[in-house]
């Protein structure tokens, strides 16, 4: 056997048709010996066969009338009559009939003939198929004859593997085979032609590759893509898929080779074609059942591609087909246009709220300015507009044109207002100019929408092949599998012929049946066990525990006996392994699929069992690593188990062909068939008992050591149709280290190609057993919660407040399902009535379904809980869907990935689900390209990446070709970045710099090639170069890159963005959604927190982009400004902020944003637990807007240092962080505010606690490890507490805030990473002043002529102190200017200069500690005349000293020196342009009353204003109330001391239990202030009494009250 197509033309790879190298090599070596026996016995052979051929009647009775159509390539591997194995004379050549019409195509007909139905025979012309057919195009040769006169043909030797075409693209007429025709048996190597389905496809010309759906879609694990494009040519041209251009000769092989032996029959020996096409469908059975009938038209065409194999992918290419015809390409989904996202909820602006409009037209040189409604449509500003642009607008239609967003791809929708549109929104929040471009609709590019032709292409599944980095190569070729084949009949021929020697023919054969089934996954079945048994011992195989007879196989009787059973066993293995492996071949024809008698699972009350046969392709080290082997088998729905796992025995590791773990046991479950669920999981887990190490095997040592999972698998008991599992199944496990937690139906593992393989052995019967969804229950009930006693009420509210299904009770379970008729009431709560369901089999079916008919429609928010894998039942999930079928595309893309991760759930390829999802791609763009890079992601999920395959092939058909090049670009671009990435981060920090710029250029070659691309970041931001003088990296661990791409449109700045390669984004993807949902919460509310939203994308494990937001830094670089120890100082936050914004009311509007930034980033950080948080990853924008990045860490698992969490406080909340807020170091009423914004916002996210727990727990199996079992979810759970009330959960978050602030560790933490960032600090970055927003130079300023320290004043704002007044003279005659600097910006100074120059050439600085009050008037003018020393030698100095940029910047004026100079500015408040007139000098406290239960609730907020002591000290105060008249005084309650403040917050409850509304109304609550005074009385601040009849106490009354004298509060 030559390894060599053709001269000079080498054989594929051999990975490509699935051979190892060995495996060629054995069945190369057994041919060439075969070779050298056939050519010595040919003449007797020859001789032998022509004498008893005569003798023997004709396999088949040509003179009776047969649908020749139906005659089938067919071919043997031995055969039981020993005339079968001999040549029989050739017969003369002759011309051949043309082609004609043929007759109607008849039912199959039984074959006539003492051999019906067991072995068939086709003819096959050298370019003419069996049909009379041309082949290749060749024209038909002349001929003629009748058909009635046909004799039977000869049995000429094989045709090698590449010795003739494989087939031609076919027909559906056929002519009458031609009987004077070159007729030849269809070799097995060849690809022969299927029935009817397979003769009436077409190759759709529509197809971009020109290959059918579903052969594509087999073909995609074993070829390249240029191997399908080359054979898909080969299909259009007429050749196999499989040829190449060239026809190839025959393998180099002996002329004189012994004729092919027939098959042998293997049980019945009657039977018709429609009763072997029924039962290739019917599984193998292990029980005692009539024997299947085995024939070579059933049993050996091995080489036809697999056509519609799958049944449930081909009915997903069916739903595909109906899906795309119903969603054909029209404006606004197939438009290929990105549509601005539309926000329905409160953060439009309604009637009143004004906006400012650019808008750039192409006919116009200047924009036109608009100052538009925020409730004004589009269409009507582009009306306005069309006004300036044409001066008739009777003609013009306004749906002819667009407005773009100036620097996007993206289009304002026409419809809706312009105050809805998320981009606007954005802009106002941000104080972002509004730029729009008018375009007409015909001019904007559409490259990316579908066309007619998209739409009536047929749905093909081979598209994703383009989009998978490296596909799996994991069946054997039809190639590969006809050598070993050919191998093994050469193998059996010579055994049954041999004559002496009959060992030696034994073990070849045996190892030719070991080369089958090592390319068969290595199974080796019971049955070919059987057989090989038979066998003489060999050193092959290990020896049979029965000795045979070695004069047993000297009779060729015996020996064909052996050989019918092993040729049986292996067809056998064959089929199951072509029903279980996605391989390109079948080993029958696609006939029509019959189907049997169908009986409903309800009426079966036998007990489900199987066989567990054994596990093969088990690793070797396993039989010197473990020792008692067995499984444990279980049932499961939803999680739950239906019973109790069972046990097999345990077993050992046995060497037949290959290792094997045998049980052959059977498992019977105390379960009933009619008592299973329609999803119903089967999971086997494999266990085994490790070796003990070396002297320690006592028995004492062996019962201690425990058993280890080595692996598990799933599988469904009903398929997608319904039906029972039966007959024979191999099941991949998955490793035991893969999570297989939360009843994840994953499919088996047939991805890794060393996964152990089980075999199961189901029980097979005459009928399918299907199972029937029976209707709803009639006549539910509907009761009123009130109805319910009031402690049954008190239960079932404590329940259903908890909100999420997983920490329900038995208790809670059994109340709520017994009392779900009273909870109509409660929408939200179903999920948690449907988990409590006491089982979901087919009787308990009609309650569940009525109670799902007749609840009310639940919120896209509640109906996602229904997707989780609690709940796989196909009805709920079809409800859960049908509900969330109305959410918008934007809301929809909020909960995207989440019901990708439910796509895992779904128990079959179709569902609801995948309809829903598929039709929303369909119709928008946005949607349709973060669906495209999830499902891309998804394909690294071992466990599911087939199901992920098909969904992302099916969403590539549906997109249409040009989306399917955009996504092909996208990839190319991701890749390469990652690749330019990997190769910065492994460089040494020296050459990253030109490793960078190198690998830029691959980036600019890339758009060159390819013009433009948009980012997977947004399918708006479309870019057509890059940037490398604006490239960069970030000098951390991960070493990501910093790059700006060139924007497509002219209009628009540069795109800058991060990526990331050996950082995993999907978590920061998951944080980032959750926080932009929180905020969309709080908008929904009317509860803006300023939130910076910025996006991320994963695009692969370990690399993704990340959105760069500018005019942003982060803590470190700003508190550094301080020196190392700025993350100490108070002072650093504020400075920076009053720095990039001068002025008073620019100032101001940054500290709002601070606060309400600040709040949301608590209350976001507490709730997902987010931890390793320092200060390089929290960033502050000019604006004031505080944002977080970076989430490695969430859900409470902190970073470690040893055994010390890192994380030590709720989250972060610094002492300058207040210092912003407070307006300096001491508590104002703007931190009142910032408290009640935390616990709105805390209050506002508790409200939707179900929606996180639902969104969470469908992100279980996505692999993050911070996310992965219910623990994680407890903490959300936890952090927030939907058990409490709002006054119980304010109190809460309010300790939370003050833990927070006195927490040192935070500080620490944040100088310990300021020391650990020092090694990062570039050599070439200058040191800057902190309070100096640019940099000065004596250029730019002007020669400094003298300098000198007038005087020092002082000041109130931002903190009490002195501030000294410098002049400055420059060289300008009469240029002089007055700056003010302080003693500590000074000290800034002098430690920056000390950064670049040496200590020599620098004056010392004057000390800074002072014995007394360091801000004493004597402290102040003293250190001036100290600092006018300093300031003179230093403008003295060297002249690279006194010239430094440092020097000018510092003497150069702030917009705070522009003020005029030597007066005194007067003492402002902190607060005055927060605080309110507080009235009376005593202050204010605030209040919350409320009553209920007859329990009066008084909560104690804040107090402000309270007056200092008469030392001038701040007050420790606290609040203690009384309900008068009390003479005995048993209703005092107080608070906890508040130390050293003014303006102290509380936010206690103080309860009055047990007081009647009546009794109440004659009270009056005193409330009085004091300040705590130690071991003196402590001092009255002021009080108030309410009289409590004045108040409403139906409602809650919160409000200020004021404080003075004894007397009555006021509001």
């Amino acid at each position: 056997m030559s390894c060599r197509r053709g001269p000079g033309e080498p054989w594929p790879a051999l990975e490509s048709v699935g051979l190892s190298r060995k495996e060629l090599a054995l069945a190369e070596a057994l041919q060439m010996e075969y070779d050298a026996l056939s050519r010595l016995r040919q003449d007797k052979e020859e001789s032998r066969a022509r004498k008893e051929q005569l003798q023997e009647r004709s396999l088949i009775s040509w003179d009776d009338p047969v649908d020749r159509n139906a005659i089938k390539a067919a071919r043997g591997l031995s055969g039981s009559d020993p005339a079968l194995g001999r040549a029989v004379p050739a017969v003369p050549e002759g011309p051949q009939a043309p082609p004609g019409p043929s007759p109607p195509r008849p039912e199959p007909q039984p074959w006539k003939g003492p051999l019906s139905g067991d072995y068939l025979l086709i003819f096959e012309g050298s370019q003419r198929d069996f049909l009379g057919e041309p082949l290749n195009g060749s024209e038909p040769h002349d001929g003629g004859g009748s058909p009635k006169k046909l004799s039977p043909p000869p049995l000429p030797p094989r045709h090698p593997l590449w010795g003739c075409p494989e087939g031609g693209q076919r027909s559906g007429k056929a002519s009458p085979l031609s009987p004077k025709g070159q007729a030849q048996p269809r070799d097995i190597n060849m690809f022969s032609v299927a029935q009817d389905k397979l003769l009436g496809r077409r190759i759709s010309q529509e197809d971009p590759y020109g290959v059918d759906a579903i052969t594509c879609l087999n073909l995609k694990s074993t070829y390249e893509c240029e191997v399908l494009r080359e054979g898909s040519r080969g299909w259009k041209e007429g050749r196999s898929i499989l040829e190449k251009e060239s026809s190839g000769k025959p393998v180099a092989r002996s002329k004189t080779m012994p004729p092919q032996v027939p098959p042998r029959t293997y049980g019945a020996r009657a039977g018709t074609r429609k009763n072997l096409a029924a039962n290739r469908n019917r599984r193998i059975s292990v029980e005692p059942v009539a024997p299947r009938p085995h024939s070579l038209a059933n049993g050996y065409e091995l080489f036809e591609v697999s056509e519609e194999r799958d049944e449930e992918v081909a009915a997903f290419c069916h739903m595909l087909d109906v899906l795309r015809s119903s969603s054909g390409c029209r404006d606004g989904s197939g438009s290929g246009l990105v549509w601005s996202a539309v926000s329905r909820s409160a953060e439009q602006p309604g009637h009143g709220a004004s906006l400012k409009v650019t808008v750039l037209c192409d006919g116009l040189r200047e924009p036109l300015t608009f100052t538009c409604d925020c409730s004004s449509t589009v269409d009507l500003l582009i009306y306005q507009a069309l006004c300036y642009t044409h001066d008739e607008l009777h003609a013009v239609d306004v749906e002819d044109f667009l407005l773009k967003i100036c620097g996007l791809e993206e289009f304002l929708q026409n419809k809706h207002a312009l105050g809805s549109h998320e981009h606007i929104q954005h802009c106002r929040k941000f104080d972002i100019d509004i730029r729009l471009q008018l375009l007409r609709r015909k001019g904007v590019r559409s490259d990316l929408a579908r066309t007619a032709s998209d739409d009536q292409s047929p749905s093909t599944l081979n598209h994703h092949i383009h989009l998978q980095e490296r596909p799996i190569k994991q069946t054997i070729s039809r190639q590969a599998l006809s050598l070993l084949f050919d191998t093994f009949h050469n193998e059996v021929d010579a055994f049954l012929a041999a004559e002496g020697d009959v060992p030696l023919k034994a073990e070849r054969v045996i190892q030719s049946v070991m080369a089958i089934c090592s390319a068969l996954a290595a199974v080796e079945s019971q049955e070919i066990t059987a057989a090989l048994n038979q066998m003489p011992p060999c050193p092959s195989r290990m020896q049979p525990k029965i000795q045979k007879d070695p004069n047993v196989l000297a009779k060729r009787e015996n020996r064909e006996r052996i050989v019918e059973s092993l040729t049986a066993a292996i067809l056998n293995l064959v089929e199951l392994y072509c029903s279980t492996f996605n391989a390109d071949f079948q080993t029958a024809a696609p006939g029509s699929r019959e189907l049997g008698v169908a009986q409903e699972a309800r009426l079966l009350t036998c007990p489900l069992s199987f066989t567990v046969y054994a596990t093969h392709r088990i690793p070797i080290t396993w039989a010197a690593s473990y020792e008692d082997f067995y499984l444990s088998c279980s049932l499961s729905h939803g999680g739950k188990e239906l019973c109790s796992p069972l046990l097999t025995r345990k077993a050992h590791v046995y060497k037949y062909l290959f290792h094997l773990i045998i049980w052959d046991q059977q498992i019977c479950f105390p379960v009933q068939v009619n008592r299973l669920p329609r999803e119903t999981l089967l999971s086997v887990t494999l266990f085994a008992v490790p070796v003990p190490p070396p002297g320690g095997s006592s028995d004492a040592n062996k019962q201690r050591r425990v058993p280890e999972a080595l692996g598990w698998v799933t599988t469904p008991l009903f398929n997608f149709r319904q039906v029972l599992t039966c007959g024979r199944k191999l099941l991949g496990l998955w490793p035991a280290t893969q999570d297989n937690s939360r009843a994840r139906s994953s499919a088996p593992n047939f991805n890794q190609p060393d996964s152990v393989i089980l075999q199961i052995d189901f029980p097979t019967s005459a009928f399918e057993v299907k199972f029937t969804s029976p209707p709803a229950a009639e006549g539910s009930p509907r009761y009123e919660f009130g109805s319910l006693g009031e402690e049954e009420q008190r239960q079932l509210r404590e329940a259903m407040q908890k909100k999420s299904l997983y920490w329900l009770t038995d208790a809670d379970r059994q109340r709520l399902w017994e009392k779900r008729c009273h909870c109509h009431a409660s929408p939200g709560a179903l999920p948690m009535l449907l988990a409590s369901a006491p089982s979901w089999d087919w009787g308990c079916l009609p309650d569940i379904y009525a109670l799902l008919s007749q609840w009310s429609s639940m919120s896209h928010q509640d109906a996602l809980g229904l997707l989780h894998a609690t709940f796989p039942d196909q009805e709920v999930r079809r409800t859960a869907v049908q509900w969330i079928d109305s959410i918008s595309d934007t809301e929809l893309l909020d909960y995207l990935p989440q019901l990708v991760q439910a796509l895992k759930y779904e128990c079959y390829l179709d569902s609801p689900l995948v309809r829903f999802l598929m039709k929303r791609a369909i119709c928008d763009l946005k949607i349709t390209h973060y669906f495209f890079w999830l499902l891309k992601d998804g394909l690294k999920d071992s466990q599911f990446s087939i199901r992920y395959q098909y969904l992302l092939a099916a969403l590539l058909c549906c997109c249409g070709k040009g989306l399917r090049e955009e996504f092909d670009r996208q990839c190319l671009l991701v890749s390469t970045l990652a690749r330019l990435a990997q190769q910065v981060r492994d460089a040494a920090p020296s050459a990253r710099q030109a490793i960078l710029r190198e690998g830029l250029e691959d980036v600019a070659q890339f758009f060159k090639a390819h013009g433009s691309c948009r980012l997977p970041l947004s399918p708006s931001l479309l870019v057509k170069g890059i940037v490398p003088r604006d490239c960069s990296y970030f000098n951390s661990n991960a070493v990501p890159l910093k790059l700006s791409f060139q924007n497509v449109d002219p209009l628009g700045e540069n795109i800058r963005v991060i990526f990331k390669c050996g950082d995993d984004l999907r978590q920061d993807m998951l944080t980032l959604q959750m926080i932009r949902i929180m905020n969309k919460i709080w908008v929904q509310e009317g509860l803006d927190m300023r939130m910076v939203i910025f996006r991320c994308f994963s695009t692969g494990r370990g690399r993704g982009m990340v959105e760069m937001i500018p005019n942003a830094e982060t803590l470190r670089k700003i508190q550094v400004e301080h020196g190392v120890t700025g993350s100490f100082k108070d002072r650093p936050l504020a400075d920076w902020l009053q720095k990039h914004n001068p002025e008073e009311d620019e100032y101001e509007k940054a500290v709002e944003n601070f606060i309400y930034s600040c709040a949301g980033c608590c209350v976001a950080t507490y709730v997902l637990g987010i931890c390793d948080r320092h200060n390089d990853n929290i960033m502050l924008k000019t604006t004031g807007h505080m944002f977080h990045i970076d989430f490695g860490r969430f859900l409470g698992h902190a970073q470690m240092f040893g055994n010390i969490k890192r994380d030590r406080a709720p989250f972060v909340f610094t002492s300058d962080m207040a210092y912003v807020i407070n307006g300096g170091d001491k508590p104002s009423s703007r931190f009142h505010d910032f408290v009640d914004l935390c616990c709105q916002a805390y209050n506002l996210i508790r409200k939707h606690t179900h929606l996180f727990l639902n969104l969470l727990g469908l992100m279980l199996s996505c692999g993050i490890p911070e996310l992965s079992d219910l623990e994680d979810l407890k903490y959300v759970y936890d952090a927030l507490r939907p058990q409490d009330s709002d006054a119980d959960a304010t109190t809460y978050f309010t300790r939370l805030i003050e833990s927070s602030l006195g927490s040192v560790a935070t500080k620490l933490n944040f100088f310990i990473h300021n020391l650990a960032q020092m090694k990062f600090t570039g050599s070439d970055a200058r040191p800057t002043l902190s309070f100096a927003p640019r940099t000065h130079t004596l250029k730019t300023s002007g020669r400094i002529r003298d300098v000198f320290l007038c005087r020092h004043e002082r000041v109130f704002n931002p903190s009490k102190g002195y501030t000294y007044v410098v002049k400055v003279q420059r060289d300008n005659p009469g240029e002089v200017t007055f700056v003010q600097r302080t003693f500590e910006e000074f000290q800034e100074l002098h430690n920056k200069l000390r950064l670049l120059f040496p200590s020599s050439l620098l004056p010392s600085f004057p000390s800074r500690f002072v014995i007394g009050r360091s801000r004493g008037e004597a402290v102040a003018e003293r250190r001036k005349e100290e600092l006018n020393g300093y300031i003179w030698h230093l403008i003295h100095a060297a002249p690279e000293v006194a010239e430094c940029d440092l020097i000018y910047t510092f003497f150069h004026p702030l917009p705070r020196d522009e003020k005029a100079a030597g007066t005194n500015p007067t003492p402002k408040p902190a607060d005055a342009t927060w605080a309110r007139s507080l009235g009376k000098v005593g202050g204010e406290v605030k209040l919350s009353i409320s009553y209920k239960n007859n329990k009066l609730f008084i909560m104690v907020m804040h107090i402000r204003g309270l007056p200092p002591l008469q030392d001038g000290n701040d007050p420790d105060p606290y609040v203690k109330t009384y309900l008068l008249p009390d003479p005995q005084k048993t209703t005092k309650r107080k608070t906890k001391v508040a130390r050293k403040t003014c303006n102290p917050t509380y936010n206690e409850m103080l309860v009055y239990d047990g007081i009647p509304r009546g009794d109440l109304e004659q009270r009056e609550l005193r409330l009085s202030v004091l300040s705590e005074e130690g071991f003196w009385e402590n001092i009255l601040l002021g009080e108030v009494g309410i009289r409590l009849r004045d108040l409403d106490l139906a409602q809650e009354k919160m409000g200020w009250f004021a404080l003075g004298s004894r007397g009555h509060g006021t509001l």
